[in-house]
């Protein structure tokens, strides 16, 4: 009787979302983390080898710094290409989210933004790191237009607005080297 009481009143707190941690867990302060391994884990995009996951993107953007240090470009450039496709859709679809929570669940919409924003910087970072792969290869043709997205943006006076803006500039697509500064010269 004492047992299915215990097993009555855990499915009920599980029910009721009053559900708590084992004993162990509240008292080591630490935070619970997902089993990723468990095939019942009903969050699968959190997991690294997902397509469509921050996570799977991040890991691939480390597969790539791996292959550019073994100067592996082709494989560097195939990896950053696949991560920039990840947080580009990451980045849309939080935006869209974001749009259709506007003015029903402001928090909501403002969690999408940000997750927007992240992905969107992690897609730019993607970019010109491709872009340098590129230059890597000889194929500076081919770091133009991404240098130019990322610049877009990101904004040309931000870091990595620069940076974008210098390497076109080492590469004799523009003539001009940019200032922050206000003077015109």
């Amino acid at each position: 009787m004492i047992r299915y009481n215990v097993i009555h009143l855990g499915l009920l707190s599980i029910l009721l979302g009053t559900f708590t941690l084992p004993v162990q867990a509240q008292a080591s302060g630490e935070e619970p983390t997902e089993d990723l391994s468990d095939p019942n884990n009903l969050r699968p995009l959190t997991q690294a080898d997902s397509i469509l996951s921050l996570q799977g993107g991040q890991k691939l953007m480390k597969e790539a710094q791996e292959a550019i240090n073994q100067e592996n470009y082709n494989v560097a450039a195939e990896k950053l290409q696949n991560a920039r496709q990840i947080f580009n859709q990451l980045s849309n679809f939080y935006l869209q989210l974001s749009s259709s929570f506007s003015g029903i669940e402001n928090r909501i919409a403002n969690e999408q933004r940000q997750k927007a924003l992240e992905t969107g910087q992690m897609r730019d970072e993607a970019t010109y790191q491709l872009a340098l792969v590129h230059r890597a290869q000889n194929q500076p043709e081919l770091s133009v237009p991404l240098l130019i997205q990322v610049i877009r943006s990101q904004n040309p006076t931000s870091e990595l607005g620069k940076k974008s803006y210098q390497q076109l500039f080492e590469i004799g697509f523009v003539d001009s080297p940019f200032s922050t500064s206000n003077s015109s010269q």
